[in-house]
């Protein structure tokens, strides 16, 4: 069969195009904009992408067209997809009819840390011997790719609660069905598309409603947003989690260590175990704890989870490391929400106490563009000695409220090349640089590196 994916540039579409390759199925797709790293995977896959939303590229008509959630109304493809009456469906739709069937679906769900949870719990599974496969929305550094198809009876799924597609506004996660279910975490995001918070907690409840009795649902103690949502009905079983500042759970973890990256679990108060491991902060340790308990569902006992945790290699664009040049390190983060630009921050300062932070970030994101989260931006990044911000033509209002938050450590910048000047003449040896975006940030943090380099290599 012929699969044509439209919006195949997004990590969780690029992820069914690799399962449909994987699958056996002839795949090709478009998008506007494509950049690592799933142009990268695609390419290794060797999936045709077209460029651009012109009609032509339904010539000759292939059997199934898969519209991603980018798609809407008035695209000319679309438009030209619907007159010519082709077959048609969603990403989640194709993934709960094509792959999910038969195997036991662990979903991770929560505004925050999905991509990391998803990626450790594939880990424990695949270190227990499960080789479980996946989808996820970014590339966790133990696979290489963000999504794989194997025979086993496991499939860990990134739980997405935006919209599945112009013809069916529910969450993607309701198609899933999973029989383990991860609850992280809940805060209003995605303005786009959810009104208010209330309207994310129903979309929430629809997915728990999903959830069979013999299944479980690991959910965070500490998450008041989530305990309205199980108060509308919760028919399932449920494992608490929590850390050792947070409200009691049946599960909890200790930080042996500021930073988080030694940590104990521990059961109705008895240590269980404990891990040291790669990843820093508070918010990385209540991941762990999530994934450990759905991989113990699983079958994984905490053992053996604890000494995968020990091996995680952590995850693409999440705090990840892009080089050093004079003394100076950068990260790449996919922060784009103030909670999680406050935790990245806080977790490197725990980890660099004396060193030098330095923030940039892009509000690139939906929500953050229409300015929803503005009065809280300048808060989230108190940890950073420096911070640069990136304001984009489009974005709705302005960044003074946030630059004014944090008075001379701010500047602002709406040209990338005037932001990229400004940065490097202020940069030292010592400084941690921290790049946050959802996006290619129009290849700053490489450029930055290069630049870096290229001044070393001339000391």
């Amino acid at each position: 069969m012929h699969i044509h994916i439209l919006g195949i540039g997004g990590t969780f579409m690029g992820g069914v195009a690799q399962l449909a390759k994987a699958a056996g199925h002839e795949v090709s797709g478009s998008d506007a904009r494509l950049y690592p790293p799933m142009s990268t995977q695609l390419e290794a896959a060797g999936i045709a992408v077209h460029s651009g939303y012109d009609p032509d590229q339904l010539d000759p008509a292939p059997d199934q067209v898969v519209v991603g959630n980018v798609m809407r109304r008035g695209v000319p493809v679309v438009e030209a997809l619907l007159d010519r009456g082709l077959a048609y469906t969603s990403g989640p739709q194709w993934l709960a009819e094509n792959v999910l069937p038969g195997r036991w679906v662990l979903a991770v769900a929560g505004t925050h840390g999905k991509t990391t949870t998803s990626s450790l719990l594939a880990h424990i599974l695949q270190h227990a011997g499960l080789e479980p496969g996946f989808l996820i929305g970014g590339v966790p550094a133990d696979f290489g790719v963000s999504a794989r198809l194997t025979d086993s009876p496991f499939f860990v799924v990134e739980a997405d609660e935006y919209d599945t597609a112009f013809f069916d506004k529910r969450s993607k996660f309701v198609h899933y069905r999973p029989r383990t279910l991860v609850l992280n975490n809940l805060e209003f995001d995605h303005a786009d598309i959810f009104p208010d918070l209330a309207a994310i907690q129903r979309q929430f409840h629809h997915l728990v409603r999903t959830i069979p009795g013999s299944g479980l649902i690991v959910r965070n103690a500490a998450d008041s947003a989530l305990d309205a949502v199980l108060a509308m009905g919760c028919w399932t079983p449920t494992a608490a989690f929590g850390l050792d500042a947070g409200p009691p759970g049946d599960w909890q973890a200790r930080l042996l260590v500021e930073d988080g990256s030694r940590f104990e679990v521990r059961h109705a108060g008895r240590v269980q175990g404990e891990a040291a491991w790669g990843l820093l902060g508070r918010h990385n340790v209540s991941n762990a704890l999530a994934a450990l308990l759905a991989a113990r569902h699983a079958g994984v006992p905490l053992a053996t989870g604890l000494e995968a945790v020990a091996t995680f290699r952590g995850v693409a664009r999440r705090l990840q490391v892009l080089g050093e040049g004079g003394g100076i390190t950068l990260y790449d983060d996919f922060a784009h929400h103030p909670t999680a630009i406050a935790t990245t921050l806080q977790g490197l300062r725990a980890n660099q106490p004396q060193a030098r932070l330095i923030g940039v970030l892009e509000p690139r994101s939906n929500t953050m563009r229409m300015g929803v989260h503005s009065a809280k931006l300048g808060a989230s990044l108190a940890a950073a000695d420096l911070v640069y911000l990136y304001q984009p033509t489009d974005l709705n209002g302005s960044l003074d409220t946030a630059a004014q938050a944090l008075g001379q450590r701010a500047h602002v910048s709406t040209d990338l090349d005037a932001l990229q000047a400004a940065l490097l003449a202020r940069l030292q040896p010592g400084d941690h640089v921290v790049f946050m975006s959802n996006g290619s940030f129009g290849g700053l943090p490489m450029r930055v590196r290069e630049a870096l380099e290229q001044r070393a290599g001339a000391a």
